[in-house]
Order: structure tokens, then C-alpha cells, then sequence
């Protein structure tokens, strides 16, 4: 008898400890009060075939959940952000070669080059053999391309595209790699990983870029202003930090936009919403509303663009989900409990979505590695994977 009475007691105590670890972790948030919700129609399937320019954008942690909730909490239950406009969608498994799990390293390289690879590996296979990258195919066949962060230009997602280190972490590498890969356009922060002052072998990336063509930009203002073929936009030390002189994402898409349109051969565009991650790891659902809405104002700018250019592909997909975030209880008719599972990344399928010529190629259920050798084919500029000899 005292033997079940222990066990009952020990089994009420471990409900106990989840439901107050739950409770911990449950948060509310207000529902749009928008009287006459925001709904942007629809996009139309192209019936174009040939596919000019490609525009890769990427939610860092975005998950079907961090949609929802952006929606519900920017436009409302009966709203749409712009980011649900696009007409094909699919989903895609995120593993990386040695863990169910990714992280934006392997993910990021999975896109950038079509290869399963470890987590922390930038631009490089299981073995540690460089692999080319889509950018890096772009440059070869003569289109301009660029980058767009708003974590450090240096960090996992954009350096997966132009950058081949063993780690993650080697961020002086990284940056210092970026000059010899052709790109017309890195904006996003990161100026300690440039700056001779801040980098622990003191060279000066910053003159170098200027010396072999860059205009060197660091705010906002400078940014709009710009009129260089080449761009290095480093607008905080390291992750932006969302300062007044910082610009949004919308205006660093206009200005690449801007330049990229230039070359007549096309162009290759990466944009990624860093922080919607940095919110799933604190899990924050205000700062998850703020990071959220500054990505769907940049995807308006590009679904403007790409429906006017009409030969422009756009596809949305992420390296992960962060957080494990589940939508609970509607609390009142204005608000709505959200759950964090963890502080870390999640094994969930992630959302796609695609709008222009060719979006149809990205329906259904994929792996991540075949987005990145769909693009590369659609844009024609080669077939990955391909391994440095």
C-alpha cells in the first residue's frame, strides 16, 4: 500500500513539474484588430516557361506555425500576408547528413549546392571537399548575384552560398572568402568580420572590397543612395539590431533589385529572414511578430517585382523550424496561447511555396536537397551537385 501511495504521489509530482514547465513556456498574443483585415489576392500560375531570374527566399526557423501566427497576429484570422499569395506549395524534409535535426549550416548548404552535409559545414561535403555552389554557378555563366541578411552577412544561410569553410564559426574566413566569389551584392551586418580593428588577424577586408570595386554602406541612408555596381552593405557589428539607421529588409531587396536588373543575362537573389530563428531560440513571440513582418513587407517587394518582370521565379521555403511553436488555446476573442516546445531547433517539415515560371516544379513533398538542384536547373546554369576536383 505505501508502495502506491509513492507511486501516486511521484506520478501527481511529475504532472505537476510539465504542467508548470508548460505553463512556462505558453505565452499570449493579441489577434489583429484590424477592422477590414489585409487580404492581397491570389497570385495567378504562370504559364512562362523560361525562367531568367531566380529570387530564393529564406525564413530562418520558419515553420507552419510561425506563418499562422504572423498572420494572425499582423492581418488576422481573415487576413493573408503576402507571403501566402504564391499559388504553388509544398514541403520539404530538413535532415542534415549526420542528424535528424539540421542546422543552417547543413541546411543552407543543402540549398546552395544540393548535398546532404554535417551540421556546422558551409559549402562543403561530409568529407570536407568544397562544393560549388548555385551562386557560384550564376557568376560562372555570367548573371549577377547577391545576398541579403539581416544576421551578419557572414553567418551560416548566406555563407552557404559563398563561402567554403569546415565550420560554421569561421566567420573571419568566411567574410574574406566572399571576395573571391564574383557576388555583385552582400548586405546585412557583420562589420567586426570586415573591419581591421575588429578581426583577430587585423587584416582590412574593408579596403579590400573597395579596391576591388565595392561601395562600402553602412546605413540606411547610404543605402538608398547608393550607385555602385557592387555593393557591401555591413549595417551593424554583427546581427542587425534593428537601430534607427538600420534598414529594413524591403529596402535592402529594392536596392539589390535595383543593381541586379541591370544585367541583361539575369540574376540569382538569396534574401533571408535571420532573426525569425533568433525569436524561435528565445522563444518570443514579439519578437517573432516583428521579425514576421519585416520579411512579408520584403516578400511584397519581390512579388511586386516578379509579377510585373513576369520571368522572375520566386520560392519561400526554410533551413528549419525553431522553437517547436504550437498554437493552443483561443483565450479570448482578441488573443491566442501559443506553446515553445524548445529552445532549439525542431525535425518538422518546413512549409514551400513558389510563384512564376516554372513554381509548379515545387509542389508536393521533397527533400531539401532537391530545391537547390531545381533551381539551378530551372535558372540554367548547371546541374548540382558538383565537387571541387
Amino acid at each position: 500500500m505505501k508502495n502506491f501511495i509513492l507511486v501516486t504521489l511521484t506520478f501527481i509530482l511529475a504532472l505537476a513539474c510539465q504542467q508548470a514547465e508548460m505553463e512556462d513556456k505558453t505565452e499570449a498574443f493579441q489577434l489583429s484588430s484590424s477592422v477590414s483585415a489585409e487580404k492581397p489576392p491570389m497570385l495567378s500560375m504562370s504559364d512562362k516557361t523560361t525562367v531568367k531570374n531566380v529570387i530564393f527566399l529564406i525564413g530562418d526557423g520558419t515553420g507552419f506555425a510561425q506563418i499562422t501566427a504572423g498572420q494572425y497576429a499582423l492581418v488576422g484570422p481573415e487576413g493573408r500576408l503576402h507571403l501566402q499569395t504564391m499559388p504553388v506549395t509544398g514541403t520539404v524534409k530538413t535532415s542534415s547528413s549526420d542528424n535528424l535535426i539540421t542546422d543552417s549550416a547543413a541546411g543552407a548548404t543543402a540549398y546552395s549546392c544540393g548535398i546532404k552535409t554535417y551540421n556546422g559545414a558551409i559549402g562543403v561535403n561530409p568529407e570536407q571537399v568544397p562544393c560549388t555552389t548555385i551562386l557560384e554557378l550564376a557568376e560562372q555563366e555570367g548573371l549577377s548575384t547577391g545576398l541579403i541578411s539581416t544576421s551578419s552577412i557572414t553567418h551560416a544561410t548566406p555563407a552557404s552560398y559563398a563561402a567554403h569553410v569546415n565550420d560554421r564559426g569561421m566567420q573571419e574566413d568566411i567574410a574574406a572568402d566572399f571576395l573571391d566569389s564574383g557576388a555583385e551584392v552582400f548586405l546585412g551586418g557583420g562589420w567586426k568580420w570586415f573591419a581591421p580593428e575588429l578581426r583577430s588577424d587585423s587584416l582590412d577586408l574593408v579596403t579590400q572590397f573597395e579596391e576591388s570595386g565595392y561601395q562600402v554602406l553602412r546605413n540606411a541612408t547610404q543605402l538608398i543612395n547608393a550607385n555602385g555596381e557592387r555593393l557591401l552593405g555591413l549595417f551593424a557589428e554583427d546581427g542587425m539590431e534593428r537601430e534607427e539607421g538600420e534598414p529594413s529588409s524591403s529596402q535592402m531587396v529594392e536596392k539589390a533589385l535595383e543593381l541586379l536588373t541591370k544585367d541583361e543575362d539575369g540574376f540569382f537573389l538569396m534574401l533571408e529572414g535571420s532573426q525569425i530563428d533568433w525569436a524561435g531560440h528565445s522563444n518570443d513571440i514579439e519578437y517573432l511578430k516583428r521579425e514576421m513582418k519585416d520579411f512579408d513587407d520584403a516578400v511584397k517587394t519581390v512579388l511586386d517585382f516578379a509579377e510585373q518582370d513576369g520571368e522572375t521565379l520566386v520560392v519561400f521555403t526554410a533551413d528549419h523550424e525553431t522553437g517547436g511553436l504550437t498554437l493552443l488555446d483561443q483565450t479570448a476573442s482578441d488573443s491566442l496561447q501559443v506553446y515553445w516546445a524548445t529552445t532549439h531547433h525542431s525535425g518538422v517539415p518546413v512549409p514551400l511555396m513558389a510563384y512564376g515560371p516554372q513554381a509548379q516544379e515545387f509542389m508536393g513533398w521533397m527533400d531539401n536537397t532537391e530545391v537547390g538542384i531545381k533551381l539551378a536547373r530551372l535558372l540554367q546554369v548547371g546541374d548540382l551537385p558538383i565537387l571541387s576536383e
